[in-house]
């Protein structure tokens, strides 16, 4: 088949986008378009997305004006002596009149077309020649796909030719699965193995839209990240729901019905073995479970491997996909299944969590004792950090309890528990399966609670605030345990959207509850300038009394941060993220205020790690407002970088996806991203129009907390575009609302911004300069001492502004401010300082993950060992290497420790 720009074989459309293999797709890119002449086999499991890669391959090749060729193997043809061959060159068979003439009567006669009989020999150098002869007309791209299939008498034609082909303009891509050596084993070779969790969810949200939150997680772990199982078990799960917990998902009826097929060959003992092996539903079964199946030499074994339904390694048996698991699982009677069930239970007595699962999927009345086994399944896995694990065994413990308040409140702990994985839907769905099963007041305010905890990261504002207000209204008597929660997660609300009015229910709600730290908490974020700036003096002492209890320490930082404790906030976010990761993943609601805090504290690289976490999040969680905090967070990244074009495409992004109305403090951090882009630029008319929209038409801030620290961007653009008078007034009403509870910070900001707006002759920089503690913010304190150091410049007090300006530079080259060290190695200039030209670090240049991959190859950690730590594969990390180490200019990984210490 000839192409120029392949489309969906299936609809003519374009294909839909691939997911997870950005490496992958970067290094065929580069091998289709570049200059050709190489060969790449690309190798994995059925459904990993080979043909995929290899469409994709195609279409970029076309679109870059080369030639494609394309066959396929077909398991019917691979019998048929050059069936490969012929399928492959049928296109270009006529331009075979201009080869040497036994090679071309040896070519013909292979398809059939001539008497002749078809020497190997010859005929490789036939399809070389006119290959080769092919491509000069254009660039030729060779793509041969399910090359184990291609009959035996063409690959080797191919592979004679394929070695051949230095400096001709011809490509060679094949795909094959795992196991087979292609065309040649000396080939380079792309692995591709399963997409990580993140990938996986972001292909269930493409193609999956809308899957129920359980199923969805069901699906992610049993597809074991194959994107055909993904895709053929949401689909399966979608058309044929099930109420089964355990035990592999449906497969979808064409599937079941081709394996089951193979099933039916084989002895009674090898079905019950493979069933015993679906039902245990891991890739590698403990001793007990490998104990009740036949030994590895019973004829059942051959039997099944020879039907591809498994492979074998020693003991160890596998199913060759997870496809095949769900088929052999859902081929069997039910009670067979159940039987399965129960045998695997009773051989599993030492190891208690996978027991208790096997006998929930054997019960199908309630049961006390099981649900109670399912109930310490939880804790354990609480303990472990599986947050996901346990809500799940709790929700199926709620099934299977007699007692329906007892269910409920299993149901509403497991909503709680689902809150850490993020999915708003799954919390939902748990919190009303609770409150569908009671009547009381307290596990309905519970479960509601969970809900509200979530719903504050998504643009839902307004609602979750008013349900929260309600539980702690009428809970402040009752419970006021409860009610304590309940507003403190209203608190958080009311520091995302800024309403006042939401500031003024709390006030009210707040002295019906008991004094202590929770209520000091909410008084803080909620009003920070306000009684909330007496409690900073206590925060060192309650961050030390709570070492080691994360979500307390979480707190506490965010309490530091609000209160423009800045160091204390990141020391405290540090301890805290550290005792997070050591049980499971981060609190989604944390990375928005940890990127800030980092952001502030000039540690801008791990502020754009955690906003790519929150980024990551997968659209079906509706975390509208976290993902969009995450974009305006780096858009202020990037544009103190220099980046104006990422900056705004960031901040434009934070503003689709909310409501400025609802999410204030998001809008006013893309509108400093903005601003901040349009002065990299020079627009400074621009600028101001977004600085100004920070404040409202009377000059109050939109956002109480979020508004202040734009102050001197303000005042410089408008210093810059002649908007002085508007923008000094609304600097002195900051400052008189700023004057009985701001912090030291935004004092010397208020400083700042007048000493900007000023005439020459009475702007007075030195009290933003005063407070030495203003040093810890260093982005901050250098652009203040650039600023004073322009105006004693200015004013011919050139010895007096070096140190300045100096120190200045020091600080902006460290950070990778490339337009603030650019201005003030200008000024440094002119104050007759010499200065290197700055090249951008090129660690500063990597992606956030790619950062702490390096960061931590530099420690010494394994590909594995990072893996772990960042929930990639080693082949993904190993990848990210792979693409980094010429950016950085190393070789080996021994050189990265010293290049960090030169980068930091």
């Amino acid at each position: 088949m000839d192409e120029r720009a392949p489309r969906s074989r299936a609809t003519g459309e374009p294909p839909a986008p691939i997911i997870g293999r950005d490496a992958e797709i970067e290094r065929l890119s580069a091998l289709v378009t570049d200059p050709p002449g190489r060969v790449l086999v690309v190798s994995g499991a059925p459904g990993t997305g080979k043909s995929a890669l290899l469409d994709d391959a195609a279409r970029r090749a076309g679109a870059a004006g080369r030639r494609v060729l394309r066959a396929a193997g077909r398991e019917s043809e691979r019998d048929l002596a050059f069936a490969g061959l012929h399928q492959l060159l049928r296109p270009v068979l006529d331009e075979a009149a201009g080869l040497p003439d036994r090679p071309r009567r040896s070519l013909l006669g292979a398809f059939g077309l001539v008497p002749d009989a078809a020497d190997p020999l010859l005929t490789g150098v036939a399809v070389l020649t006119l290959l080769s002869q092919v491509g000069e007309q254009a660039p030729l791209l060779v793509v041969l796909d399910d090359a184990q299939w291609i009959d035996s008498a063409s690959a080797d034609v191919l592979a004679f030719a394929a070695r051949r082909l230095d400096g001709d303009p011809v490509t060679v891509l094949a795909a094959v699965r795992d196991g087979d050596p292609g065309l040649d084993p000396a080939f380079p070779t792309l692995a591709l193995g399963p997409l990580d969790r993140a990938a996986s969810r972001r292909l269930l949200d493409l193609r999956s839209p809308g899957l129920a939150a359980g199923t969805r997680e069901r699906v992610l772990d049993q597809a074991e990240g194959n994107p055909l199982a993904l895709l053929e078990l949401a689909g399966a799960a979608r058309a044929h729901p099930t109420g089964d917990d355990h035990g592999p998902l449906p497969a979808g009826a064409r599937l079941e019905a081709r394996y089951a097929a193979r099933l039916a060959e084989l002895p009674e003992a090898g079905r019950r073995a493979l069933l015993l092996l679906a039902a245990a539903d891991v890739e590698d079964p403990p001793d007990a479970v490998l104990a009740l199946l036949p030994d590895p030499d019973d004829k059942a074994w051959p039997a099944a491997e020879e039907a591809g339904l498994v492979r074998r390694t020693g003991r160890h048996v596998r199913f060759r996909h997870p496809l095949i698991r769900s088929a052999v699982y859902h081929a069997a009677p039910f009670d067979a299944r159940l039987e399965a069930h129960r045998a695997l239970a009773g051989a599993l007595r030492d190891e208690p969590d996978r027991r208790a699962w096997h006998l929930a999927a054997a019960t199908l009345r309630p049961d006390a004792e099981v649900s109670a086994a399912l109930e310490r399944t939880a804790g354990r896995a609480r303990r472990r950090g599986g947050h996901a694990a346990a809500a799940k065994a709790l929700a199926r413990a709620a099934e299977l309890h007699p007692a329906r308040d007892a269910g409920a409140r299993l149901l509403a702990d497991a909503a709680g528990l689902a809150v850490f994985t993020g999915d708003l839907p799954w919390v939902e769905d748990l919190a009303a399966r609770a409150r569908a099963r009671t009547g009381d007041p307290a596990l309905l305010a519970a479960a509601s609670l969970h809900v509200g905890r979530l719903a504050a990261l998504t643009g839902r504002h307004a609602a979750a605030f008013a349900g929260l207000a309600a539980i702690a209204r009428d809970l402040a008597d009752a419970r006021p345990d409860i009610a304590l929660d309940a507003l403190t997660t209203a608190a958080v609300l009311r520091f995302y959207s800024g309403e006042e009015s939401q500031r003024r229910e709390i006030d009210r709600i707040l002295p019906r509850l008991p004094a202590g730290p929770s209520r000091d908490w909410a008084r803080i974020v909620s009003d920070p300038f306000g009684g909330g700036r007496d409690l900073a003096p206590a925060l060192p002492g309650l961050i030390a009394a709570a070492e080691g209890r994360p979500e307390r320490l979480t707190a506490l930082a965010i309490a530091a941060w609000v209160l423009d404790e800045t160091p204390l906030a990141v020391r405290t976010f540090d301890e805290s993220v550290q005792s997070w990761r050591a049980a499971g993943p981060l609190p989604h609601g944390l990375g928005g205020v940890v990127a800030l805090a980092y952001f502030e504290h000039g540690r801008w690289g791990d502020a754009r790690t955690a906003c790519a976490d929150l980024r990551a999040l997968p659209t079906a969680t509706r975390l509208d407002h976290a993902v969009a905090c995450a974009h305006a967070v780096e858009a202020m990244v990037l544009a103190a970088q220099g980046d104006a074009a990422g900056a705004r495409a960031r901040a434009d992004e934070a503003l689709r996806l909310v409501d400025p109305l609802e999410n204030r403090s998001v809008a006013v951090y893309a509108r400093r991203a903005l601003t901040a882009a349009a002065m990299v630029e020079g627009d400074y008319e621009t600028a101001y129009e977004h600085a100004r929209m920070v404040f409202d038409t009377n000059g109050d801030p939109v956002h109480y907390h979020a508004s202040y620290p734009a102050l001197p961007e303000l005042a410089e653009s408008a210093a810059r575009s002649g908007h002085r008078d508007d923008a000094s007034a609304i600097v002195e009403r900051s400052a008189r609302a700023l004057a009985g509870g701001g912090s030291s910070r935004l004092r010397a900001l208020v400083h700042r911004s007048r000493a900007l707006l000023a005439e020459p002759e009475h702007a007075d920089f030195l009290p933003a300069l005063a407070d030495p503690a203003l040093e810890r913010r260093p982005f901050e304190h250098a652009q203040t001492q650039l600023e004073y150091a322009e105006w004693l410049r200015r004013r011919r007090r050139i010895a007096e502004a070096r140190p300045f300006l100096t120190a200045a530079h020091g600080t902006f080259h460290r950070l990778g401010a490339r337009p603030w060290t650019e201005r003030a190695q200008a000024e440094m200039r002119a104050a007759g300082l010499a200065v290197e030209p700055a090249s951008p670090s090129a660690f500063a240049g990597l992606s956030p993950q790619q950062q702490q991959i390096v960061r931590l190859a530099a420690r010494g950690l394994t590909n594995r060992e990072i893996g772990e730590r960042l929930f990639l594969s080693p082949r993904t990390v190993g990848s990210h290497l792979y693409r980094t180490f010429p950016k950085l200019g190393v070789t080996a990984r021994s050189q990265l420790r010293d290049l960090l210490d030169a980068a930091e």
